[in-house]
């Protein structure tokens, strides 16, 4: 296994990733509200811990990836209500949604989404070790946390309990023996979704969630837990303090990692400011490999500055300036199986490809620092533009070799699509283009221009484009529109 160095907020330490049972690595990352249509900032969350798990499970890790998703909130009964819909329903629709778009951003690793109301058993059991244990009272149908009796309180987030006042994340509830104090069960209001408890009916608070679902797929420590920087207080906070009093074993987390918010003139994007840009309408408008792209050519710990009619128009003339020489790889390795060339590399640019993935792999296992892999992929791909005129002229191991860092890319950060040896419909679609190929050499040879434009239209129609060089020709994915 790959030595890996995490940044530890909570030690505020770069550290070794040292598992508790290795080769196994739990992690969970603080998943979805679905109560109104996602935006772009939700997204960078994902797919930052969708490379994480892609590399560590790359580099020899077990990894147990869980998100949840908060399917029972104020918001989403605020919501359900002003649309009379039911706001469990509401949540599911919007989840669904979700799904959608990270199969559309390639975020696949995910392992489990727990829903918090299929954990109300698991719920009701950790509130009850708390009051037990005297961390938690019940008042008036509701039980609260006890925020003093946890001295460790504020030690991730650097808030001194005695500062807090009552405010946008400080509820103020008359039932509270302190401001800081925040709900584990609420209680029951007319109209609302409830379940029976011990304390009479009601539903849970938002941090018991987390906990109440990993101590049961987990156990009380795990390895990494992730999410965005805004929920390192109260949320954050409040999990340590839940699951640490509730097991009496600490630490819950072994490193915590926390992504920069995706702001708008510095604030934070969020539904409730209304300082928003869709998810979907990212996806449509400049398409899922610019948006990864888009999240990746930072740092994951620093926040980005999101300018709508710039930002991602900036960052689709970059990718297609990093993409552009391996689309013109893939192709001719897809092309190399209907007639290959001979030309090998030099002996330095061969060893050169393989110490380009090797420092790739050194670059991303230094607190999975995209920015400076991106930065050396433009390195790699100014390299390979030098030998595009060549390509039709190279071997299959030549091409194999100039593919091997766009390979690493894509299996670790999803970039670029498959450039790869072809799988069996690349081979099928190799074959046609092939016989398109010989029946246009075939027209062109006995005089027919007219045929040898219609088969190379035909082929730009179904997204196919044909390069000549020379006395050859190759092809590649992307229409274009000259004949000849």
């Amino acid at each position: 296994m790959r030595r890996v160095q995490l940044y530890d907020t909570l030690s505020r330490e770069t550290r070794l990733l040292m598992p508790i049972t290795p080769p196994k690595v739990g992690l969970f990352v603080c998943g979805l509200t679905p109560y109104a249509d996602a935006h772009v900032g939700h997204a960078k969350v994902a797919v930052v811990f969708d490379v994480v798990a892609r590399a560590l499970t790359r580099w020899g890790y077990r990894v147990f990836y869980v998100q949840n998703v908060t399917n029972l909130d104020d918001r989403l009964i605020e919501r359900g209500g002003a649309t009379s819909t039911d706001p469990m329903k509401l949540a599911d629709q919007h989840f669904a949604a979700w799904r959608s778009a990270m199969d559309e951003l390639n975020v696949r690793t995910v392992n489990y989404y727990p829903h918090a109301t299929d954990y109300l058993p698991e719920i009701i059991v950790q509130v009850q070790q708390l009051v037990d244990r005297g961390f938690a009272y019940a008042a008036r149908g509701s039980v609260y946390y006890d925020v003093a009796r946890f001295p460790k309180y504020g030690a991730l987030s650097g808030q001194k309990v005695e500062a807090l006042q009552p405010g946008a994340r400080v509820a103020v509830e008359a039932a509270k023996r302190s401001p800081e104090d925040f709900v584990l069960w609420k209680a029951a209001q007319p109209g609302e979704p409830a379940w029976e408890s011990p304390w009479g009916p009601g539903r849970p608070g938002w941090h018991i969630e987390d906990t109440a679902i990993t101590v049961r797929l987990f156990g009380p420590r795990y390895d990494v837990h992730g999410g965005g920087m805004d929920l390192k207080f109260p949320h954050h906070e409040a999990e340590i303090a839940q699951a640490e009093a509730a097991t009496g074993e600490s630490p819950l987390v072994n490193y915590w990692m926390h992504v920069g918010l995706v702001t708008m003139k510095g604030e934070k994007m969020s539904k409730s400011l209304g300082n928003v840009y869709g998810l979907d309408e990212a996806l449509r408008t400049h398409g899922a490999e610019v948006l990864r792209f888009y999240y990746l050519n930072a740092h994951y710990r620093n926040p980005l500055d999101f300018a709508p009619g710039k930002s991602l128009e900036e960052a689709g003339e970059a990718y297609e300036r990093l993409a552009a020489p391996a689309r013109k790889l893939a192709g001719a390795l897809r092309g190399s199986s209907s007639g290959a060339g001979s030309r090998e590399l030099p002996a330095e640019l061969a060893e050169d490809a393989v110490v380009a993935v090797r420092e790739l792999d050194e670059l991303l296992a230094d607190d999975f620092n995209t920015r400076e892999a991106i930065a050396r992929l433009f390195v790699w791909s100014k390299r390979v533009g030098e030998w595009l005129p060549e390509l039709a002229h190279l071997s299959p191991s030549a091409l194999e070799s100039l593919a091997a860092p766009y390979r690493w890319a894509g299996a670790m950060l999803g970039l670029f699509g498959p450039t790869g040896a072809p799988d069996a419909r690349d081979e099928a679609l190799a074959a046609l283009a092939a016989a398109a190929i010989e029946a246009r050499a075939a027209a062109r040879t006995r005089g027919d221009f007219a045929e040898a434009d219609r088969i190379r239209g035909a082929l730009a129609r179904a997204g196919i484009r044909l390069e000549d060089h020379g006395s050859t020709t190759s092809w590649q994915l992307g229409a274009d529109d000259d004949a000849g």
